[in-house]
C-alpha cells in the first residue's frame, strides 16, 4: 500500500500466508460444497471436517479439510445463546445485589465502578491488541497445521506468562490508573477508596485473558456452550459474596453512600475480593471444559514456528486502536465522576455507576444473541480467509450483518420503549428518580445498538485480514467525534443531563466506526451484498416502527412510565415486550423478511421435539 492511499483502502486481497489459490483448504472457491445458512438442516460434523486435536500426540489435518468445525450457525448460536441467557440471568441478579450493596449513585459506588472498570478497560487493550488480532488467527491457523498440539502449548503458555507479567506491572501502577480516570475529583479520599479497590480489581486482568485465550480454543474446536455458560460461574460467586455483605452490613440507603466516614476496610475487602474471586471461577471453568474435551496443555516456551513474528506490524496498528479508544473513555470517565461530584445532598445526577449500570442494560440484547452469532461465525470466516476463499467470505458477512440486524434493530426499539420500566425492574432498589437517570441514559444509547452488531463483526475481520491500520486509522475519526460531541454538550447543558450525553457521543462513534469499516471492508471483498443487507435492515426499521408505537400505547394504558413499584413495572415490561415482540414479528412475516424465518427454524424445530 502506498503512502497516500486512504488506510481503508487495502489491497483487496487476502492476506499472504492465504494467497495463491489454496483450493484444498475449505473446499476452495471452486470445489467449495455448499454450506448451509442459519436455520438449514446442516450435519454436526459436515464431510470433510478433520478430528479435533489429538489428546497426546501432533494433529495432522488431512488434505481438503478444514480445522475448524463447520457447523450450522443456528445450532451453534443457540448453543451460545442458551448459555449467555444462564450468565445474563445471573448476572442481572447479581447487579441487582451490588446496587443493594452500593447504590446506583454517591461515593462509594462510582469508587468502585471505576474500579471494577479498569480490568475491562486494560484488558480490552490486550484483547484487541494481542488476542483477537493474533493469537486468535493463529490458532486457528495451528489447528491446520502438521504441528497443531506443540503450536498450542506454545501459545497458550507464551499468552499465559504474558497476562501474569502484564496484571502484576498493573498492579503496581493502580494509584496512576486510577488518577487519570479521576482528574476531575477534589476528594483525595474518594480518589484513595478507588486505589484500594484498584488493588483488589485489576488482578481479574489475568483471569480475562485466560478465559478469552482458553474460550477461542475451545470454539475453533467447536465447542461453544462451555464459553457461553461460564460467566454463570462469577455470578454465583458474586452472589454468595454480596449476599454475604448485604446480611453483614445491609442496604445501602437511598441516593447511595458518600459519607466515607461509615465505610470499612472490611466492606472494601469483602465487595474487591468477590468481584475478583467471580472473575477466577470464570476462566477456570474452562480449563475443566477443556480437558473434558480432550484438550491436555503442556508448559512450552518458545517462539519458533508459532507464526507471531509476522503479527508485530498488526499488533502495533490494533494497540494503537484501542488505545485511541480508551483515551476516548478516559475522557468520558472523568465527565461521568465530575458530574457526580455535582450532586447536591437531596439531588439526584448520574454519574459513573449510573452510566455503568445503563450500559450492562443496553447491552442486555447483544450479548445475548448477537455476541453468539459474532462468536460462532468468527472462526469459519477467519478460516475462509486464511484459505483465500472470499466468495465464502463474503456470504458468511452478509449472513451475520443480516442475522445481526433481525434483532439488533428491534432490540434499539425496545430499549427506547421500554427503558424505564425495564429499568427499575432490573434495578429494583433504585428510587424513581436515579430509574429516571440511568434511563435517560439507555435511551440515548439505544440508536447504537443497530450498529454495534455489525461493527463488532466487520471489526473481526480486519484482525483475520491481519489489517492493524485501518481500524487504527478509522479508530482515529471516530474517537475524536465522540468526544467532541461529548465536549459539545457538557460546554452548554447542566451536569444532569453530561451522562445522557456520553450515551449519545457513544451511540454516534459506534455508527461512524461502522460506516467506515463497512465502507474499508467493502473494497477488501469486493463487495459485501450490500443492496441485500440494506433491504433487511429497511423492512426491519419499518417493523420496529410498529413495534415501538405498539409498545408505546401499552405501556401508557398500564401506567409504566409511573415508577410505583416492582411488581407493577415488571408486569409492564413483560406485557409490553411481549406486545412488541408480536407485532415485530408480524410484520417482518408481511414483508417476507426471510432472515426472520432462518433465526426461528433452529428454535421451532428443536420445540418440536
Amino acid at each position: 500500500m502506498t503512502a497516500d492511499r486512504p488506510a481503508e483502502h487495502d489491497a483487496k486481497r487476502p492476506p499472504r500466508h492465504a494467497r495463491g489459490g489454496n483450493a484444498h483448504a475449505s473446499g476452495g472457491a471452486s470445489g467449495r460444497a455448499h454450506r448451509p445458512e442459519a436455520g438449514e438442516n446442516a450435519p454436526e460434523q459436515p464431510a470433510g471436517a478433520v478430528p479435533e486435536v489429538v489428546p497426546e500426540s501432533d494433529a495432522v489435518a488431512a488434505p481438503g479439510t478444514d480445522g475448524v468445525r463447520r457447523a450450522s450457525l443456528g445450532k451453534n448460536s443457540i448453543a451460545m445463546t442458551v448459555g449467555t441467557v444462564a450468565s445474563r440471568a445471573s448476572g442481572l441478579v447479581r447487579g441487582m445485589l451490588l446496587v443493594a450493596c452500593v447504590g446506583a449513585t454517591g461515593t462509594v459506588a462510582d469508587a468502585f465502578d471505576v474500579a471494577n472498570k479498569l480490568p475491562n478497560m486494560l484488558f480490552a487493550l490486550i484483547s484487541a491488541g494481542v488476542l483477537q488480532a493474533v493469537l486468535i488467527p493463529q490458532i486457528l491457523r495451528a489447528m491446520n497445521a502438521p504441528n497443531a498440539r506443540e503450536r498450542l502449548d506454545k501459545l497458550i503458555t507464551i499468552s499465559g506468562l504474558g497476562l501474569l507479567l502484564l496484571t502484576a506491572v498493573l498492579v503496581v501502577a493502580a494509584p496512576l490508573i486510577v488518577w487519570l480516570y479521576t482528574l476531575k475529583v477534589d476528594d483525595p479520599d474518594a480518589r484513595q477508596l478507588a486505589v484500594v479497590f484498584a488493588y483488589w480489581c485489576i488482578p481479574q486482568v489475568f483471569f480475562y485473558g485466560l478465559y478469552m485465550l482458553l474460550g477461542q480454543v475451545l470454539n475453533a474446536r467447536g465447542r461453544f456452550a462451555a464459553y457461553g455458560m461460564a460467566p454463570v460461574a462469577n455470578n454465583v460467586v458474586s452472589l454468595l459474596g454480596f449476599g454475604a455483605f448485604i446480611l453483614v452490613w445491609g442496604t445501602a440507603q437511598a441516593g447511595g453512600i458518600s459519607d466515607l466516614s461509615t465505610w470499612t476496610t472490611s466492606q472494601t475487602v469483602v465487595l474487591g475480593a468477590t468481584a475478583t474471586l467471580g472473575i477466577a471461577a470464570q476462566a477456570l471453568v474452562l480449563v475443566v471444559a477443556l480437558r473434558r474435551s480432550g484438550f491436555r496443555w503442556r508448559f512450552r516456551v518458545g517462539f519458533r514456528g508459532i507464526g507471531l513474528r509476522s503479527a508485530g506490524v498488526v499488533v502495533g496498528w490494533t494497540i494503537g486502536a484501542v488505545a485511541l479508544e480508551q483515551l476516548g473513555v478516559l475522557y468520558l470517565s472523568n465527565v461521568l465522576i465530575a458530574a457526580g461530584t455535582t450532586a447536591g445532598p437531596d439531588e439526584v445526577i448520574a454519574g459513573n455507576a449510573a452510566y455503568t449500570n445503563a450500559m450492562t442494560i443496553y447491552l442486555l440484547p447483544h450479548s445475548l444473541v448477537i455476541v453468539s452469532i459474532v462468536t460462532v461465525m468468527f472462526p469459519r470466516m477467519t478460516a475462509a480467509v486464511q484459505a483465500g476463499d472470499l466468495p465464502a467470505v463474503r456470504a458468511d458477512m452478509s449472513l451475520g450483518l443480516r442475522s445481526a440486524g433481525v434483532f439488533s434493530v428491534f432490540s434499539a426499539a425496545a430499549l427506547l420503549v421500554l427503558a424505564v420500566p425495564l429499568t427499575s425492574t432490573v434495578l429494583p432498589s433504585l428510587v424513581a428518580e436515579e430509574v429516571t437517570a440511568v434511563a435517560r441514559i439507555i435511551q440515548a444509547m439505544a440508536p447504537g445498538l443497530v450498529a454495534l452488531g455489525a461493527t463488532v463483526l466487520v471489526r473481526r475481520m480486519y484482525f483475520a485480514f491481519e489489517d492493524g491500520r485501518s481500524l487504527f486509522v478509522i479508530q482515529i475519526i471516530a474517537t475524536v467525534s465522540m468526544v467532541l460531541a461529548l465536549w459539545g454538550a457538557v460546554s452548554v447543558l447542566p451536569s444532569a443531563w453530561w451522562a445522557v450525553s456520553a450515551g449519545g457521543a457513544y451511540a454516534l462513534s459506534t455508527w461512524i466506526s461502522l460506516l467506515l469499516r463497512v465502507r474499508g471492508m467493502h473494497r477488501k471483498l469486493d463487495g459485501m451484498d450490500g443492496p441485500r443487507v440494506m433491504r433487511l435492515y429497511v423492512r426491519a426499521a419499518v417493523g420496529a416502527v410498529v413495534a415501538s408505537g405498539m409498545g408505546w400505547l401499552t405501556v401508557r394504558l398500564l401506567g409504566g412510565y409511573e415508577i410505583t413499584s416492582w411488581g407493577r413495572s415488571a408486569l409492564v415490561t413483560v406485557v409490553a415486550g411481549v406486545v412488541m415482540l408480536l407485532a415485530y414479528v408480524l410484520s417482518l412475516k408481511v414483508l417476507r423478511v426471510r432472515e426472520l424465518d432462518d433465526a426461528l427454524a433452529p428454535v421451532l424445530r428443536r420445540l418440536g421435539r
